[in-house]
C-alpha cells in the first residue's frame, strides 16, 4: 500500500469492526502478532504492517535523518490507515513499532483513539536511565547509533548470529517462536540492514530532538494509553511507571512476568489487556 515518497508498507488485514493497528518490533515482521490478531479480529478490523525498512515493506535508503525517524515512520501508518478507509484508529506497538505508536499519538492525537506499548520506555527516557554497566543490555542501540558504515558491515558480516542472539536473549519461552517463525524473522532482518540500522540510528539523533521538543511545550499522549512492560525498573534503577505517566497522563502501567517477546509468549494476556484498552473512554 503507497504511503510516502514512493513508499509502499506490506499489511496485513484481517476482521471487520472498529480498526486496530498493530507494530512489530526489532527484530520481528507483523507475523508477531499472529495469535493477538486472530482473536482481535473476532470483533475489529485488525492491520498488521510491516515497518518502512522492514519485512516486506519499502527500505529507502536514509538520505538524511529523518528517513527513518518516528516521525516519518508514524506518518506512514497514518497514511496507511486512511488508505484503507480510517481516519482513527486505535494504535498498539510493540518495541520499536511501539516507539513508532508513541509519535503517532503526540503527531497525530486526532487519528489515535487508544494507545498501547509493549516492553519499552520513551526514547528520550531510554537514552537517560542507560548508563554504567547496566547498560551493557543495550550494546546494540550503542553499535547502531554510530555513523554510517561500521555498524551496517559488522552487522552484515554475522547476521544471523547478530539478530538471532536478540531472539534468544530475550525469550523467556523458545516455543513461543518456532523454527519457521525464527527463519521468518532471520531472513527479513539479514535483508533489511542497512534500514534496521538507520532506524536506531534515528533514535540516537533526530528521535531525541522530537522528544526533546515535547518535552519542552509539554505535550503528552491525549488517549488512554496501556503500558505492558517487563520490571526494568528493578534492575536498572527507575521507575517506569513514573516515566511513562510524565508522558501519558491517562495511562495503565502493567508489570508482565514473560519475556520480552510477550505478544508471542502470552496472546492472551495482551490480547485482554488491549480489548480492556479499547474499552477506556478519554479522561
Amino acid at each position: 500500500m503507497p504511503v510516502a515518497d514512493g513508499v509502499e508498507l506490506h499489511a496485513a488485514v484481517s476482521g471487520s469492526g472498529s480498526p486496530v493497528v498493530l507494530l512489530h518490533g526489532f527484530p520481528q515482521t507483523h507475523l508477531m502478532w499472529r495469535h493477538v490478531a486472530a482473536d482481535l479480529a473476532a470483533d475489529h478490523t485488525v492491520i498488521c504492517p510491516d515497518l518502512r525498512g522492514y519485512g516486506a515493506s519499502d527500505k529507502p535508503a536514509a538520505t538524511g535523518p529523518d528517513t527513518y525517524s518516528k516521525r516519518t515512520m508514524a506518518a506512514d501508518v497514518v497514511a496507511l490507515a486512511r488508505a484503507l478507509g480510517h481516519e482513527r484508529f486505535a494504535l498498539a506497538g510493540h518495541d520499536r513499532g511501539a516507539l513508532v505508536a508513541v509519535r503517532a499519538g503526540l503527531d497525530h492525537p486526532a487519528a489515535v483513539t487508544h494507545l498501547a506499548s509493549l516492553d519499552v520506555l520513551p526514547t528520550l527516557d531510554m537514552w537517560d536511565v542507560m548508563h554504567g554497566v547496566s547498560a551493557s543490555v543495550g550494546f546494540h542501540l550503542y553499535l547502531m547509533a554510530q555513523p554510517p558504515g561500521l555498524p551496517e558491515r559488522m552487522i552484515a558480516g554475522a547476521a544471523d548470529e547478530f539478530f538471532g542472539y536478540f531472539l534468544d536473549l530475550w525469550t523467556n519461552d523458545p516455543a513461543a517462536i518456532p523454527p519457521d517463525v525464527r527463519a521468518a524473522y532471520l531472513e527479513a532482518s539479514r535483508n533489511a540492514v542497512p534500514s534496521i540500522v538507520a532506524d536506531y540510528r534515528a533514535s540516537a539523533g533526530i528521535d531525541l530532538d522530537h522528544d526533546r521538543a515535547d518535552r519542552a511545550a509539554g505535550r503528552t499522549l491525549r488517549m488512554p494509553t496501556t503500558v505492558l512492560q517487563q520490571d526494568w525498573g528493578a534492575m536498572l534503577g527507575f521507575d517506569a511507571a513514573a516515566l511513562w505517566r510524565a508522558w501519558a497522563p491517562d495511562l495503565r502501567h502493567v508489570p508482565v512476568s514473560c519475556g520480552h517477546f510477550m505478544a508471542e509468549e502470552d496472546p492472551a494476556l495482551v490480547a485482554g489487556e488491549l480489548r480492556k484498552l479499547l474499552s477506556r473512554r478519554p479522561a
